[in-house]
């Protein structure tokens, strides 16, 4: 039998197809830093310096691991994270999954409304309620009304937003060979409060949400192109398409824990060494930076809010949409007309739509987002579990069944993110 992380490894792209490989693997890293996830990094490097760089280094094999673990399985089978599990678990247990993801991610939604409209009021005089509704709906009607390749199209654009946190780090003055001291040898500290830091940028940088969207994609790539199958139908196609997808993912999550590791500097490089170590929201850290790195890096990194937010809410809400859709067997994919696919695009509108009015309600955010990070917790271990062992049945994937390095590093990364919710429950 063949080892997927060998097939086609004979063949390179060249760089001017780099654009058409990017895809799935790039958006799904861009979308991981999203307002919410900002404020954690921003928290990292506010409270404890250059010191929680390692981190991200260590989760950049892990989150390569588990997400081409899910592209592999979309590519495969032509079907979803979900469609599969539903094939290969217990339904009430794939129910609760799904639900509790709906729950977490509606939270996470919410969240970044909020901040991206505190963004904008930063910059412009504009009442948070007016923001919050109309990035709402710009969301909504963007997901639901454009087509499928042009979308992707935006998404793909909108990752250059990302790009605003690397532009801080320079206008920031960064000590780099600290910063390369504290990356190779780190202070770790044995306490409650580093751990549970700790703890939040693990569950922020491994989210479910990104292992169903992913697949998600992959599995509307294949549908939209008339001359891709399911690999385990068409296995010819199989060396590209599994040399696309490694290239994508890698290069996604590189991208993905750059711009995690440049917020985590520059809230070092400014916030910290100035004795500003609470961070809440993305908002925030921006505010905080205003006096200390100048107008420039405060706009800057209020645009960035901005853009990620655009770019993380339809990863959101669409991952909610393909794992409750599929779970129950509805029409699925963003490339199907919003009459075929009611109740997934119905989905994404309540996702988004509930999740603006939790800023209106009298739910602390902060603790939302705490509780959002539990449940996020409670379902990555089982889940990444379960699909480490669905990638890995020649029942469910053929001859495309994950080699043992891919198992190792999924095992690896699920064990990671055992030990790291336990700390969290430790340290609540």
């Amino acid at each position: 039998m063949p080892d997927v992380e060998e097939l086609g490894a004979e063949e390179t792209p060249s760089w001017p197809r780099l654009r058409q490989v990017l895809g799935p693997g790039l958006i799904t890293g861009a979308s991981d830093d999203d307002p919410s996830g900002i404020a954690t990094y921003s928290q990292a490097g506010a409270q404890y310096g250059y010191a929680l760089g390692w981190a991200m280094l260590l989760t950049y094999p892990l989150m390569c691991a588990i997400q081409v673990i899910s592209a592999q399985i979309g590519r495969v089978t032509g079907l979803g994270l979900a469609g599969n599990l539903r094939r290969f678990m217990p339904r009430r247990a794939l129910h609760l999954i799904v639900l509790l993801l709906l729950l977490a991610n509606t939270i996470n939604i919410g969240a970044d409304l909020g901040a991206m409209a505190a963004a904008v009021r930063l910059l412009v005089p504009v009442p948070m309620p007016v923001g919050i509704a109309a990035f709402a709906i710009v969301s909504v009607l963007l997901e639901v009304f454009v087509r499928y390749a042009r979308y992707v199209a935006v998404l793909k654009w909108l990752t250059l937003s990302l790009f605003a946190y690397v532009a801080t780090v320079f206008i920031a003055d960064v000590p780099w060979k600290q910063v390369g001291v504290e990356l190779v040898l780190p202070h770790i500290q044995f306490t409650s409060d580093y751990f549970t830091v700790v703890v939040a940028v693990f569950g922020t940088t491994i989210s479910p949400y990104l292992f169903f969207w992913q697949a998600g994609e992959e599995m509307e790539d294949e549908r939209g192109d008339p001359v891709a199958k399911p690999l385990i139908e068409a296995p010819e196609q199989a060396g590209r398409e599994l040399r696309r997808i490694r290239l994508d993912t890698y290069i996604g999550m590189a991208f993905s824990n750059v711009i995690s590791l440049a917020i985590i500097f520059t809230t070092a490089a400014t916030l910290h060494v100035h004795g500003i170590t609470n961070i809440q929201t993305s908002s925030d850290a921006a505010e905080a930076l205003r006096p200390i790195a100048g107008p420039l890096a405060f706009t800057v990194f209020a645009l960035g809010i901005i853009g990620t937010g655009l770019l993380a809410l339809p990863v959101l809400a669409g991952s909610a949409a393909y794992a409750l859709c599929e779970a129950f067997g509805w029409p699925v994919g963003l490339a199907y007309q919003a009459p075929r696919a009611k109740a997934f695009y119905g989905t994404i509108a309540v996702a988004v739509f509930v999740g603006a009015l939790l800023n209106f309600s009298s739910l602390d955010p902060v603790k939302a987002l705490f509780w959002s990070a539990v449940i996020n917790g409670l379902v990555a271990v089982p889940l990444m579990a379960v699909t480490v062992l669905l990638a890995a049945s020649p029942r469910i994937m053929g001859q495309f069944s994950i080699g043992p390095r891919l198992k190792m590093l999924g095992w690896l990364g699920t064990l990671v993110m055992l030990v790291a919710g336990i700390g969290m429950f430790v340290t609540m």
